[in-house]
């Protein structure tokens, strides 16, 4: 039986990646940087799948050595979804930059030494599309420019995660080549496994369907189911034409953030607002609150992307996008109301 180490296995998108390993028979080890999360983790994933032994858990921080050896001890393969994500501009954008970066960095080294055959990163669209404006339009060869104006420490930190994963894979030495693969999500949403609403896209929901959301911003882009993501991540592993490509993996088609307020309202969610904010609004309020500041580089735009090579390369189709949003929904309230 193969295993696969997941770091930030506490985290929205790893733990829904456990679950789609065990399904498929994998052996899972995952990462926390406190082992004081491993029952709400093992609790969340016995929702969906009985681990039956075949899942374990380890200590590591993205910023200290301590421990990665030890983690690949015995693995077969990495998923590497560990990285910081807030919407929010923090004052030092090192504190994004730095443990993304060296995160990834000390996970291909790790991954190297002990002689893993792969590795599956998750990055982000915003790797892919900041710095650009209007409609935008994303493909597996598009990358954010760093020196626009605007482009926010998230931006900053997934770009620059990536691209130094990329020349790690470039540069390595040695006969015992570590392959990659890059998964590149959009927004992501879905149910949550453990009932954890502290993550941003969990935290917008549940603003939105308690209507503390009073206005709507004016913004498109494609979006992603965090099922589609492990769906994914997880037949990125053994597929042998995703080494060394990256993959979108996100909706077919842009949506509206409105379009989301819309489908909630007219499925009985009655708090939800259909006001729009105005651009002008935004910006203005942005000078002053940095997680406007953080929304400002999809304000005004529609993000695009061609996600044909990752529906050829793995026979998939994404989730109707409808069924993202009122399964995310009902999870959300379901916690609400102490169903969760």
């Amino acid at each position: 039986m193969k295993k696969v180490l997941v770091t930030g296995i506490s985290g929205f998108v790893a733990q829904h990646c456990a679950v789609e390993l065990l399904k498929n028979g994998y052996t899972v080890r995952g990462s926390l940087r406190s082992l004081v999360k491993k029952e709400e983790v093992i609790n969340g994933i016995k929702k969906e799948v009985d681990p039956n032994g075949h899942l374990e858990f380890c200590e590591l921080d993205l910023l200290k050595d301590d421990g990665w050896d030890k983690a690949m001890e015995g693995c077969d393969f990495v998923l590497h979804i560990a990285s910081p994500f807030i919407v929010k501009v923090p004052k030092n954008e090192n504190e994004l930059i730095k443990p993304a970066v060296d995160g990834t960095l000390r996970a291909l080294k790790a991954a190297k030494k002990a002689g893993i055959k792969r590795v599956v990163i998750t990055s982000s669209t915003v790797a892919m599309h900041g710095g650009k404006n209007g409609i935008v339009k994303i493909d597996k060869n598009s990358w954010t420019n760093l020196n626009a104006k605007g482009v926010t420490a998230y931006f900053k930190s997934k770009t620059l995660a990536e691209q130094s994963a990329w020349d790690f894979i470039k540069n390595q030495t040695g006969d015992n080549k570590l392959e990659l693969v890059v998964v590149n999500p959009g927004p992501i949403y879905g149910p949550t496994l453990t009932g954890n609403l502290a993550t941003e896209s969990m935290d917008f929901f549940k603003k939105l369907i308690t209507g503390k959301v009073p206005m709507i911003p004016e913004a498109s882009t494609v979006m992603t189911d965090v099922r589609d993501v492990a769906t994914i991540q997880v037949k990125a592993l053994a597929n042998d034409r995703a080494s060394g490509n990256r993959f979108i993996v996100t909706s077919e088609k842009a949506h509206p953030i409105m379009e989301i307020a819309r489908i909630l309202k007219s499925n009985g969610y009655d708090k939800v607002s259909t006001k729009f904010a105005p651009t002008f609004l935004l910006k203005f309020i942005a000078k002053f609150d940095q997680e406007a500041k953080g929304m400002l580089p999809f304000i005004g735009n529609t993000i695009e992307a061609d996600i044909t090579d990752t529906m050829n390369t793995f026979n998939w189709k994404p989730i109707p996008f409808e069924k993202t949003v009122l399964d995310t929904a009902k999870s959300v309230q379901d916690v609400i109301n102490g169903k969760g």
